[in-house]
This record gives structure tokens, C-alpha cells and sequence, in this order.
């Protein structure tokens, strides 16, 4: 597919009603009454809210995170060995591992005190800045390959961002370069990845945007719930909120998404259904929103170098109202975000009327707006060929297949059922998505929930 910013503006409108036909039956305690057919010519959209749809990347390593990445050769060493006091005798130094045992002598990284470092094998590539280079250099190669934003991401315990300080000049000059490079065309976003990799309360992953300040997941007592207690009070990076996202989760990960509150629950608003292009983790993602957490999906690309820029195809969709930081992180924050394979994939809807990353005051009738639509009509593999609705515990309450797979799809079901907590659109197209081994019998996009208030 050749790229198009998906910062498609589409005139805003409160739809007709559309007549799309149903397959599935509906079962348990919903009923879903079909009003709907396909439709294969553009129409007004569907929200009553000017939302336009901008894409990028919420996941990305410079060379600030200089322990690992495309600027060394790819490699067999494994493990991060630590070199830290012993638990029992603080005067005893040694080395004890963490992210598995070291292959021989040849580890992938190395940690002493609270910084990580390349590994002591590790051999710089001769011409390393083909692969890799500090945020300025990220955000010109996004602005050229047409993202209307990328946020870089980098390893908080990284030694070049010690001490973790706002007034570390790593960390500053980061800020710096993202003032720079955003423009009206181009939106640069900062944040930091936490890397709570040793517990001993929970392990996992998470990015912060958007922070005038950040934490080192190794420094002695910063776990998963020092961490959360932190970011209710962190201060922004100027303009917009501070939002996170839980990156590629495991099922069970972070003490099996334990330490929620309503307060960070109102932070942390994303989750990573793709990471590095096409790993999907659709299992964690079901298992945050059936423990309470409200998230919403995100693609984050995980690039550890400047190539994944341009390779890398799928995407973080925002819906916002207009691509400026504040804008942006207003659309991350309010949930309003998709997550999707293919890199230009068109997607929106509402449910009584409220855009989707919206939680409704507990109504027994759900009547959804949905239209999907693909503007490379010129690419069979972009037609849409199904809609799923899901609820609770991953549960398909409905699926949408047209007659005909076209590029514009509505489907304008309505759905009554007094139980449910949250509902979410996937989406289906006759190619599976951009990137390497897309399969069309997977879904190709993850929209964020609605919440039903209860």
C-alpha cells in the first residue's frame, strides 16, 4: 500500500439512518435489531463532533537508549546480568541475573546500580548512524514518511539519563528537539518508557507521555505501586495532560493488572494491542478492561533504530480535533484511539451518539454508528469484509459481513443488553493489513471500548 496520512479530514455529521443488513443472531440477554446494508460511496461521518483521524507511532527508542538497539549487530548473547549489593550482606557486590541467565559470557546487557549498559560483547556496527540517531533524527524521518506524530520513548534507567532528574540534559534536550520539530503538519511528542522488569510486586512495561519529569524503574524502592502513586502526581510537560500506556502486555502481567484506582485509571488510558509492527497481545488487553482498567488500543512500533520508521506500517489512529500536541494528548487521554495493521485504514464510530472512548450513564440500549472505509481503492486486499462487536470477557455480541467487501462499510445496530460493562469494534479486510504474515482471517483493526457506566 502506498502511504497516505490518515489525517483525513471528513466533514462531520450526525448520520442518517443507514440500512445495512445483519448476519449472526443475537443471544443471551442482547437483542440487536439490523437497520443496515454496505454502502460503497463516501458519506458524512458519523460522530457529532469534529473529530478528524491522524496517525503515528506512540513507541520509539533513539539513541538515548544506548544499552540496545539497531546500532549494534544482531547478536546470540542473552541476558542482563546485575550488579548489585547482596540482599543478606549490603557490603557483598555480585553479579545475579534478571531477564534470564546470561548465554555464557556473553550477556545482552549489563545493569550496575540502577543503569543499564550495553553488554560488555556488544560491538558497535562501523557505521552505527545508518541505524540509529537521537530524537531529531527520528522525527524527521516520521515527518518524511508521512506520520502526523511519533513520540520517542526511551529507557528510563538508561545510564545516559542518570540521574533521573527534569534538569538531566538528556532528558531536556529531548524536549527540545520535539519543540523544534513540530510544525502544523507534524505533532513530535516526548515521553519515557518504565521498565519494571524484577518486581517484586508485579512486572511489565509502561510509556509515559507528556511528563516534565521521570522515574527510574531501577532505582532501589520504584515498584509497580511507588510508580502509580508517582504518576497521580506528576507534572506535565507544559501544555496537556500526563497520559500512559501499558506496553505489549502479557495476559497476567503487571500482578495481573493489580493496584487500580479510579485516579489511575484515569492516567494510564491506553494499551498496546500491536507492538513491533505485528505482535498482537489481544489476550492482556481483554483481561485489563475485565479487571476495570479503561484502555483503549494503541500500535506502538517499538523501533529501536531509524529503519522501523519507514518499514513499519502499522499504526496508532487518534481521533482528535486538530493535530497540535494539545489536541493529540486531549484525543489519549479521552480514549478516542484505534490500533490497526494497516497503516491508512479509515475507522469511527458512536454509540447513543457518544464517540467511542466514551463511558455512557448506564443505558439498556446501545444504538451504534459504525463506518469503516479504506481510501486506497485501488488495492483489493483493502476492502472491508467484517465488523465484529465484542463485550465482556471477549464475547462476539454481533458480527457484520457485507454481501459484497467494499472499501466503506456502516453497520448502525442497536444492541439492548443490561449487564455489560464495556463494548469495542474490530475489523476485518480481505488482505489482513500491511505488515509481514497479515492474514486475513484476523481482525485488522481494534477501535476503542465504550463503556456502558456500570
Amino acid at each position: 500500500m502506498s502511504y497516505r496520512s490518515a489525517s483525513i479530514v471528513r466533514t462531520v455529521a450526525v448520520a442518517a439512518s443507514l440500512t445495512v443488513p445483519l448476519s449472526g443472531i443475537a443471544h443471551g440477554q442482547v437483542n440487536v435489531h439490523a437497520h443496515t446494508s454496505a454502502r460503497s460511496k463516501p458519506h458524512p461521518a458519523l460522530s457529532a463532533s469534529a473529530y478528524h483521524i491522524y496517525a503515528g507511532n506512540t513507541h520509539a527508542h533513539t539513541s538515548y537508549t544506548w544499552s540496545h538497539g539497531d546500532q549494534y549487530p544482531k547478536s546470540d548473547c542473552k541476558g542482563v546480568p546485575v550488579y548489585a549489593p547482596d540482599r543478606n550482606s549490603p557490603e557483598v557486590h555480585s553479579w545475579t541475573a534478571e531477564g534470564g541467565e546470561a548465554r555464557g559470557n556473553c550477556p545482552a546487557m549489563v545493569i550496575m546500580g540502577s543503569s543499564q549498559y550495553p553488554g560488555p560483547y556488544d560491538d558497535l556496527r562501523p557505521d552505527w548512524k545508518k541505524y540509529q540517531g537521537p530524537p531529531s533524527e527520528h522525527f524527521a524521518l516520521a515527518k518524511e514518511n508521512g506520520y502526523d506524530f511519533y513520540a520517542v520513548t526511551d529507557h528510563s534507567q538508561e545510564a545516559r539519563l542518570q540521574p533521573a532528574s527534569r534538569t538531566n540534559p538528556t532528558w531536556v534536550n529531548t524536549k527540545r528537539q520535539a519543540a523544534e520539530a513540530t510544525t502544523p503538519e507534524f505533532v513530535a511528542l516526548t515521553g519515557y518508557e518504565h521498565s519494571e522488569n524484577d518486581g517484586p510486586n508485579g512486572v511489565g512495561h509502561l510509556n509515559v507521555f507528556n511528563s516534565d519529569s521521570y522515574l527510574n524503574a531501577l532505582d532501589p524502592g520504584v515498584d509497580l505501586p511507588y510508580f502509580y502513586k508517582w504518576l497521580k502526581t506528576a507534572k506535565p510537560n507544559g501544555s496537556g495532560p500526563v497520559v500512559a500506556s501499558f506496553n505489549h502486555p502479557g495476559p497476567k502481567q503487571y500482578n495481573n493488572w493489580d493496584y487500580r484506582d479510579p485516579q489511575i485509571t484515569d492516567i494510564i488510558t491506553m494499551l498496546e494491542v500491536i507492538n513491533s509492527n505485528s505482535h498482537i497481545h489481544y489476550e492482556g488487553f481483554i483481561n485489563a478492561l475485565d479487571k476495570g482498567w479503561k484502555v483503549s488500543p494503541v500500535s506502538g512500533n517499538d523501533n529501536h533504530g531509524t529503519s522501523g520508521i519507514s518499514r513499519q506500517t502499522s499504526r496508532t489512529f487518534l481521533l482528535a480535533t486538530s493535530r497540535t500536541k494539545l489536541a493529540l494528548l486531549d484525543a489519549m487521554k479521552n480514549r478516542r484511539t484505534y490500533a490497526s495493521l494497516d497503516e491508512n485504514i479509515q475507522c469511527r464510530y458512536s454509540v447513543n451518539g457518544a464517540i467511542m472512548g466514551s463511558t455512557l450513564a448506564g443505558p439498556d440500549t446501545f444504538k451504534f454508528q459504525i463506518h469503516i472505509s479504506d481510501p486506497d481503492t485501488n488495492q483489493p486486499k483493502d476492502k472491508i469484509t467484517r465488523i465484529d462487536i465484542v463485550r465482556d470477557h471477549g464475547e462476539v455480541v454481533q458480527t457484520y459481513t457485507p454481501d459484497t467487501p467494499d472499501y466503506n462499510a456502516d453497520w448502525t445496530p442497536s444492541i439492548t443488553d443490561s449487564t455489560s460493562r464495556y463494548f469495542f469494534v474490530r475489523v476485518w479486510n480481505a488482505g489482513g493489513g500491511d505488515a509481514p504474515g497479515a492474514d486475513p482471517a484476523n481482525p485488522v483493526a481494534w477501535l476503542a471500548p465504550v463503556w456502558t457506566g456500570r
